[in-house]
């Protein structure tokens, strides 16, 4: 009972996760309205955030090691609870980005220590599950932001609820901390029937090779969830809302893939999953990098590629506690979210900069190369490890 109860406070922690990632871009027109700031002074928050994340999800491992995944969580999620209130009575926009650090610090806490307790600790399906109920959370967000902007609250309504709601699993964290403790049911990672250790010797290489696995795979996916509204409206002929909606169905895909993978990831392994994934993201890719001739069946071409998507990122992050001792796959997971944070931030924003210099039709191509070159990487981690 334990050990479900455990795994449910796991799936709502990152639940919780998600929730305050889609509603800055939801609450932003309005905010700037308020503070009388222009367009691009979001990039001062992000910018924050992302620095502050990558921060803590490097050093997560260390402290968690000290004093333990579940408290590492509990402080986190209070620390992203206070910041998202503060966020709410915020007089200024200086507080706002000011309060970027702090939330980002707890994301970044939460997300790199709750990916080694699942990777350490349970199968590769309820790793699957995992990311897909931040999916869950990364939905609901942007609804509930919805709901306020349209109520007499506001913004700052919506970022209350949120606060709250994050207060309210920092409480459940702290009064469950014992079950943490407890969490020892399954053998470490990387032991055979007999308790012997598998691991080959571990190559340096190997514990940075892993983390640039990230950064190509996140720079992929966020690439293309950034400018692919831009692409169907400016080179496809689509609308705002049509874009949007195919946008949203890229992510949608991308949840709903996750939840699926989880059926059959025990069955295929890691490993395999990665590899098909990779291939069929990058088919996904290819298609909706066609031109506009093809029409519409480029636009599917975004739920092949988010499809794709869904196994790659969970099931990199379980291998890694199977390819690495319990003490280097810390280490290593620490970089890999770091190494995240930075292919979903920096290079991104450099497709702009390729857009604007070669036109929006040269960004999917690249992604296509991204996701080649990530097939080539996994392959020779995996036989490295």
């Amino acid at each position: 009972m334990a050990h479900l109860i455990l795994l449910g406070i796991v799936y709502v922690s990152f639940i919780s996760l998600g929730l305050p990632d889609g509603i800055l871009g939801v609450a932003w027109p309005a905010i700037r309205a308020d503070m009388g700031q222009p367009l691009a002074a979001v990039g001062a928050i992000t910018i924050a955030m992302t620095i502050s994340s990558a921060t803590a999800s490097y050093f997560a491992g260390v402290i968690a090691k000290r004093v333990g995944t579940g408290a590492v969580v509990a402080a986190s999620c209070l620390m992203t609870a206070l910041a998202l209130l503060g966020f709410s009575i915020a007089p200024s926009f200086g507080w706002l980005v000011a309060l970027g650090v702090p939330l980002g610090l707890g994301a970044g806490a939460v997300d790199a220590s709750l990916n080694h307790f699942v990777a350490a600790h349970y199968s590769s399906r309820h790793m699957n599950w995992l990311h897909g109920f931040w999916g869950v959370g990364a939905t609901t967000g942007p609804l509930i932001m919805g709901l306020a902007l349209a109520s007499s609250g506001g913004w700052a309504l919506g970022v209350r609820s949120i606060g709250l709601m994050q207060l309210t699993l920092a409480v459940v964290l702290f009064a469950t901390l014992a079950l943490w403790a407890k969490e020892h049911s399954k053998p470490p990672a990387g032991e055979d029937a007999h308790g012997t250790a598998t691991f080959k010797p571990v190559r340096p290489l190997a514990t940075w090779l892993a983390p640039t696995l990230f950064l190509f795979y996140v720079a992929a996916e966020m690439g293309t969830g950034l400018w692919a509204a831009s692409i169907l409206v400016t080179d496809r002929g689509l609308t705002q809302a049509q874009a949007g909606v195919w946008v949203s169905v890229y992510f949608g895909s991308i949840t709903a893939g996750r939840f699926a993978v989880g059926l059959i990831a025990n069955r295929l392994g890691n490993r395999r999953l990665v590899r098909l994934g990779i291939a069929v993201a990058s088919a996904g890719a290819l298609v909706f990098a066609l031109p506009a001739v093809f029409g519409g069946a480029a636009s599917v071409g975004l739920v092949l590629m988010g499809l794709g998507c869904a196994p790659v990122f969970p099931s990199l992050m379980h291998e890694t506690a199977r390819r690495f001792p319990d003490d280097v796959a810390r280490t290593v997971i620490g970089r890999q979210m770091t190494f995240s944070y930075v292919g979903g931030s920096i290079i991104p924003a450099a497709f702009g900069l390729l857009a604007t210099w070669a036109g929006l039709g040269a960004v999917m191509p690249v992604v296509v190369l991204i996701l080649l070159a990530l097939l080539v990487l996994a392959s020779t981690l995996d036989r490295m490890t």
